[in-house]
């Protein structure tokens, strides 16, 4: 019986650890596409500055300085220039096709050029992955010299809710395995025997002992334990003639429901001693200094 439990416990620590390294993987699994997203956010602001540098290359203008894009909201970026200028809507709308494509995050985005005196739209636009769903007007009209700031405005990735769903989607899954896998002891029924012993049945002399119905038998003559008197019962019937130490009664019996009380193991061994008094010839004795022993006498 130690060598099962040891075992037992020896499982355990396996699954134990085998719960700890999943939930390790979840984690920088859920994280791990964290530096990818943020080496395409990088690269994003340098396709925005391509998208200023070829448009001051088709208003003629070779000189002047494309300033540095900002990031005005979440999945909001401006591009402003150091000098005015003049475009075309339809060579816009061609040239942030044509740059973007090369973002892996760009699907849908909405492009706004606002006059910088009084932020009023010039022109915009919306382009969707499916071309079906472009909006796209005004072209062929060619907008006047002046200050222009560009607004591109992304479809949000979705990424901060799709790892948010697999991070704790993962965490509940392996709670729920570690729950079934180690819960402790103390949360199975202690009226519930273990299944070896749920199918036993012992010859005590004359008397029986059926350790899954916990009773003991004696010609027309049944007596019945209860659960505690059972297991008890049990560990004495496993090893008759045999010392079984005290301890080892109190840590399978007790122990793991977190509390061991020695006169509870008193109390039970007396009542015990009662119920066998059916035959004279059973007999739970104490072994000073070392524990109890079942003698049997043929």
């Amino acid at each position: 019986m130690h060598l099962s439990q040891n075992l037992f416990s020896g499982k355990r620590k396996y699954i134990f650890t085998f719960v700890m390294l999943s939930l390790i993987f979840v984690i920088c699994a859920a994280f791990s596409t964290e530096d990818k997203y943020d080496f395409d956010f990088a690269k994003r602001e340098v396709l925005l500055r391509r998208i200023g540098h070829e448009l001051l290359l088709q208003s003629g203008d070779r000189t002047s300085r494309v300033l540095p894009v900002k990031k005005i909201a979440e999945n909001e970026y401006q591009i402003s220039f150091e000098n005015e200028l003049t475009f075309q809507p339809d060579s816009l709308v061609n040239l942030t096709k044509r740059v973007l494509a090369k973002d892996p995050l760009a699907n849908d985005y909405i492009v706004n050029v606002l006059n910088c005196r009084n932020s009023s739209i010039a022109y915009g636009y919306s382009v969707s992955k499916s071309k079906k769903d472009d909006i796209v007007a005004c072209l062929g009209r060619k907008q006047l010299k002046a200050c222009y700031l560009i607004n591109i405005k992304f479809q949000p990735t979705g990424l901060n809710t799709t790892k948010s769903i697999y991070f704790f989607g993962g965490l509940s899954f392996l709670a729920l395995i570690g729950f079934v896998l180690l819960r402790p002891k103390s949360l199975k029924s202690r009226k519930d025997l273990p299944e070896n012993q749920q199918t036993d049945l012992f010859t005590l002399g004359s008397v029986l002992f059926d350790a899954k119905n916990r009773k003991l038998i004696i010609d027309d003559k049944t007596i019945d334990l209860t659960a505690t008197e059972s297991r008890v019962l049990f560990i004495f019937a496993s090893s008759p003639n045999e010392i079984i130490e005290r301890s080892r009664l109190q840590k399978e019996i007790w122990e793991d429901d977190g509390v061991i009380v020695g006169r509870s193991l008193d109390m039970f061994i007396s009542k015990l001693r009662k119920k066998l008094e059916i035959d004279p010839n059973i007999k739970i004795v104490v072994i000073r200094g070392k524990g109890y022993r079942l003698e049997i006498n043929s």
